[in-house]
C-alpha cells in the first residue's frame, strides 16, 4: 500500500507542495492526539454514570444523582459546535495543524483539573459547578478536535484509499474509550469502592498530562495538508474576503443537514452501547457490584471496536460508503432490540456478546463517516462543515442519548419493564439516518480538489 503522497498527476490525489509526506506518520499523529482527546471525554462519561452522582450531586437519591450528572456530561456536547465552529474558522483560514496542537492541549488542560477538583463534601454548590466549567472547556476542544484530525489523515492521503486511511482517527476515538475504560476497570479490580469513590477516580484524570505530552509530540512533527496549503495560496491570491462559517451556510446547506442526520443512529448507539449500559445493568438490571463485569465487556468490545474500523474503513473503497452506512444504520435499530435484554442477563457471556456486536454495527457507520464528510466539502470550508455538521448533530443525538435513555427507563424500581421504549428512541434515530443517507451522494475515490466557494466542481 502506498504511503507517500506525490505531486499532483491530474487523477485527483492531493499535491504535496511542501514536499512528500509520509502518510503514516501523519495518520499516526491524528490517531494518537484523537485517543488522547476522547480518553478524557469519555473518561468523563464513564466517571458519571460510576461516581459524579454521588460525589457532586449527593443530596439526591441515586438515579436522579446520575442524571444531573449525566446532565453536566451532556453540556459538553452543547459546547462542541462552539468548539467545531471556532476551530473550523481558523483550521479554514491558518491551518489544520495549529488548531490540532491547540485543541489537544486544552483538554488536557481541563481534564486536569477535573481530577483536581474539590467534591460537594469539601467546597458544597461550588464542586458542580466546577465540574461544569470544565465540562464546557472539555466539549470546546473536542469540538475542534474531530474535523481537523479527519482532513489531516484525508488530505494527505490517495482518493482511492481514503476511507481506509481517514479511518483511522476514527479508530482513535475506539482506542480512547479503550484507555478510559481500561484504566477505570483496573481500578476498581484493584480498588474497593471506598477507596475509589474517595480518591481512586482522580487518578484515571491525572494520567492525562503523560498522554497529551505523547500527543503534542506527536502533532508538532507532521506538516500542514498539502490540499489546503494549495486553496490557501488561491484564497490569497484572489484576495476575497474569507468567512468560512457564512460560506459552508451559503454554499453547502444541504451538505450540514445529511451530515446531521447520518450521526443521528451512529451517535446515539454508541453512547447506549457504551455509556447507558453501565447505568442500566449497575442501576436496573443489577447492582453496583456488577461494574467490574460491565467494564471488563466494554473493554472487550473496544477492542474490537479497534479492529474492526479500519477494516471497514478498507472495505469502503471497495463498496463505496453508502451501502455500509445504510447496513449499519439498519443493524443497530435491530440490535436494539435484543441489547438490553442481553446486558439485564447478567451473564459474562450475553454481555460482551451485546457490546461486541452493537459496536460491530456502529463501526459500518462510524469508519466511512470520516471520508464520506470530508468528500461532502469544498477545502476551503472543510473544517467547518464537517465539523459544524458532525457537532451540531451531537447536541440532539449524544448530548441528549443518556437523558432520555435514563428518563425512558424510569425509576429504578421499576427494573427493565421500561426497555422497549429505548428500543423504538433508537429505531426512531436509525430511520433518520436511512433517509439522510439516501440524499447523500456516494462519494467513494471522489477528488478534494472541489470547492464552491472557490468555484472548482
Amino acid at each position: 500500500m502506498t504511503t507517500e503522497t506525490t505531486a499532483p498527476t491530474g487523477t485527483g490525489s492531493p499535491g504535496a507542495r511542501s514536499g512528500p509526506t509520509n502518510i503514516v506518520k501523519v495518520v499516526f499523529a491524528s490517531l494518537i492526539g484523537t485517543a488522547v482527546e476522547w480518553y478524557d471525554f469519555f473518561l468523563y462519561g464513564s466517571a458519571a454514570a460510576l461516581v459524579f452522582g454521588t460525589l457532586f450531586f449527593p443530596e439526591s437519591d441515586p438515579a436522579n444523582a446520575t442524571l444531573l450528572a449525566f446532565g453536566t456530561y451532556a453540556l459538553g456536547f452543547v459546547a462542541r459546535p462552539l468548539g467545531g465552529v471556532v476551530f473550523g474558522h481558523f483550521g479554514d483560514r491558518v491551518g489544520r495543524k495549529k488548531m490540532l496542537v491547540f485543541s489537544l492541549f486544552l483538554m488536557g488542560l481541563s481534564t486536569v483539573a477535573i481530577g483536581l477538583l474539590p467534591t460537594y463534601a469539601s467546597i458544597g454548590i461550588a464542586a458542580p459547578l466546577l465540574l461544569l466549567a470544565c465540562r464546557l472547556l472539555q466539549g470546546f476542544a473536542v469540538g475542534g478536535e474531530w474535523g481537523g484530525a479527519v482532513l489531516m489523515a484525508a488530505e494527505h492521503g490517495e482518493d482511492s484509499q481514503r476511507g481506509f486511511w481517514s479511518s483511522w482517527p476514527q479508530a482513535g476515538v475506539a482506542l480512547g474509550n479503550l484507555l478510559a475504560t481500561g484504566v477505570l476497570w483496573v481500578l476498581a479490580a484493584v480498588q474497593s469502592d471506598d477507596a475509589f469513590n474517595a480518591w481512586g477516580w482522580r487518578i484515571p484524570f491525572l494520567l492525562s498530562a503523560v498522554l497529551v505530552m505523547v500527543g503534542l509530540w506527536v502533532r508538532l512533527s507532521v506538516e500542514e495538508s498539502p490540499v489546503f496549503a494549495e486553496t490557501k495560496s488561491e484564497l490569497e491570491a484572489s484576495k476575497q474576503s474569507h468567512m468560512p462559517i457564512i460560506e459552508v451556510f451559503r454554499k453547502y446547506p444541504r451538505e450540514v443537514l445529511v451530515a446531521m442526520g447520518m450521526r443521528m443512529a451512529e451517535n446515539i448507539s454508541y453512547y447506549l452501547w457504551t455509556i447507558i449500559s453501565i447505568s442500566f445493568l449497575t442501576l436496573y438490571a443489577g447492582t453496583a457490584d456488577d461494574k467490574p463485569l460491565i467494564l471488563k465487556a466494554l473493554l472487550i468490545g473496544s477492542v474490537v471496536h479497534f479492529v474492526t474500523i479500519p477494516v471497514v474503513g478498507a472495505l469502503s473503497d471497495r463498496v463505496g460508503r453508502r451501502p455500509l452506512y445504510l447496513a449499519g444504520a439498519v443493524g443497530v435499530a435491530a440490535w436494539s432490540w435484543v441489547f438490553f435484554d442481553l446486558v439485564a442477563s447478567r451473564s459474562e457471556p450475553k454481555i460482551i456478546l451485546a457490546i461486541v456486536v452493537g459496536l460491530a454495527l456502529h463501526a459500518l457507520m462510524y469508519s466511512p463517516q470520516a471520508a464520506f464528510f470530508s468528500e461532502l466539502f469544498g477545502t476551503s470550508v472543510r473544517y467547518t462543515g464537517a465539523s459544524v455538521g458532525y457537532q451540531l448533530a451531537s447536541i440532539f443525538a449524544g448530548a441528549l442519548a443518556p437523558i432520555i435513555a435514563i428518563e425512558l427507563l424510569g425509576d429504578a424500581s421499576d427494573g427493565v419493564s421500561n426497555v422497549p421504549k429505548v428500543a423504538v428512541y433508537m429505531t426512531i434515530a436509525s430511520v433518520i439516518t436511512i433517509v439522510s443517507v439516501l440524499f447523500a451522494k456516494e462519494t467513494r475515490a471522489s477528488s478534494l480538489r472541489h470547492d464552491r466557494v472557490l468555484d472548482r466542481a
